[in-house]
């Protein structure tokens, strides 16, 4: 059985993937994927080697064959976004490819072809094998490259025989999340001690229930506002919610960043890497981890 832990948070800035990262030094039989695909930082702190480059194709822009129109203006008339200048020639940033133009042109005239968006990635790290991505600038279909990612990652883990998927998953609550968490085995909700933290919280954890994922809450810096920190556990409690720790401020994580390893392996004997070795224990002992196997990733739909 093969289980994902996916790492997310209700906005960035939270210490996700620092904390996703000292979570790898400590997991054992572990295949890293990073499916914060808009702005993934994982590489940062495992150095990853890659082993395979892959095109991500996803959307199409248009794309007007001026030998065969007739420049009757139906697609200028038809365009929304006022992409198609007065010679008919489409302007490839204000394009959103929608592809009305292309339905509705009368001497179909207008190509359409697929794009590519992004690359995905298979890597070597001292940390065990990862599977990560990079979106082009500007480009969208972030969900069904997160979607990928996490398809590529089973399949990877599969073939290699290990046994945890631990997944950097995206900030916020919008489609690259919804792709990253269905079919989780769990999630570990990391959130700061403000109300702007508490509130972000709630909607990641509506969002697991939405899917039926089993949450976990750590709290990160708690002795900030330790009234809020009870405020946040208190909510926890009341989803039925497991509070797997707390991590005190330490400035310990942005001396190890700038050496580009996890805390983990900087200062191990650290409070914060001592709080975050107990937090690993209490979700590796959780039931949500060990009663729930890893679904069927190729049947999420975005």
């Amino acid at each position: 059985m093969i289980r994902e832990l996916v790492i997310v948070s209700g906005k960035g800035g939270t210490g996700k993937t620092s904390i996703a990262g000292a979570f790898a030094s400590l997991a054992e039989n572990c295949l890293l994927c990073d499916a914060d695909v808009d702005a993934a930082d994982l590489h940062l702190l495992t150095a990853p080697e890659v082993q395979q480059s892959s095109a991500f194709m996803g959307g199409s822009l248009a794309n007007i064959r001026t030998e065969d129109c007739s420049e009757c203006g139906r697609c200028r008339e038809l365009c929304k976004f006022d992409a198609i200048s007065e010679d008919f020639v489409i302007d490839q940033l204000g394009c959103e490819g929608c592809g009305v133009c292309v339905d509705l042109c009368p001497e179909e005239a207008i190509d359409f072809p697929i794009q590519q968006c992004g690359e995905w990635y298979i890597s070597d790290t001292r940390l065990g094998p990862m599977v990560h991505a990079r979106l082009g600038i500007a480009e969208e279909n972030s969900g069904k490259l997160v979607s990928l990612v996490r398809q590529e990652a089973m399949k990877l883990a599969e073939q290699k025989g290990c046994g945890l998927i631990l997944t950097d998953g995206p900030p916020g609550i919008g489609c690259p999340v919804i792709a990253s968490i269905g079919g989780a085995t769990a999630l570990v909700i990391i959130v700061e001690p403000t109300v702007s933290g508490l509130h972000d919280m709630q909607r990641v954890a509506e969002l697991a229930v939405h899917f039926k994922v089993p949450g976990m809450v750590c709290i990160n810096k708690f002795d900030l506002n330790e009234e809020m920190s009870l405020k946040i556990e208190a909510y926890a409690r009341e989803r039925n919610m497991q509070i797997v720790g707390r991590i005190p401020f330490d400035p310990i994580f942005v001396k190890a960043m700038i050496e580009a390893k996890n805390i983990m392996e900087h200062s191990p004997e650290s409070q914060a890497a001592e709080a975050i070795q107990g937090i690993w224990k209490n979700i590796m002992n959780s039931q949500s981890m060990n009663d729930l196997g890893i679904k069927d990733l190729s049947k999420v739909i975005l």
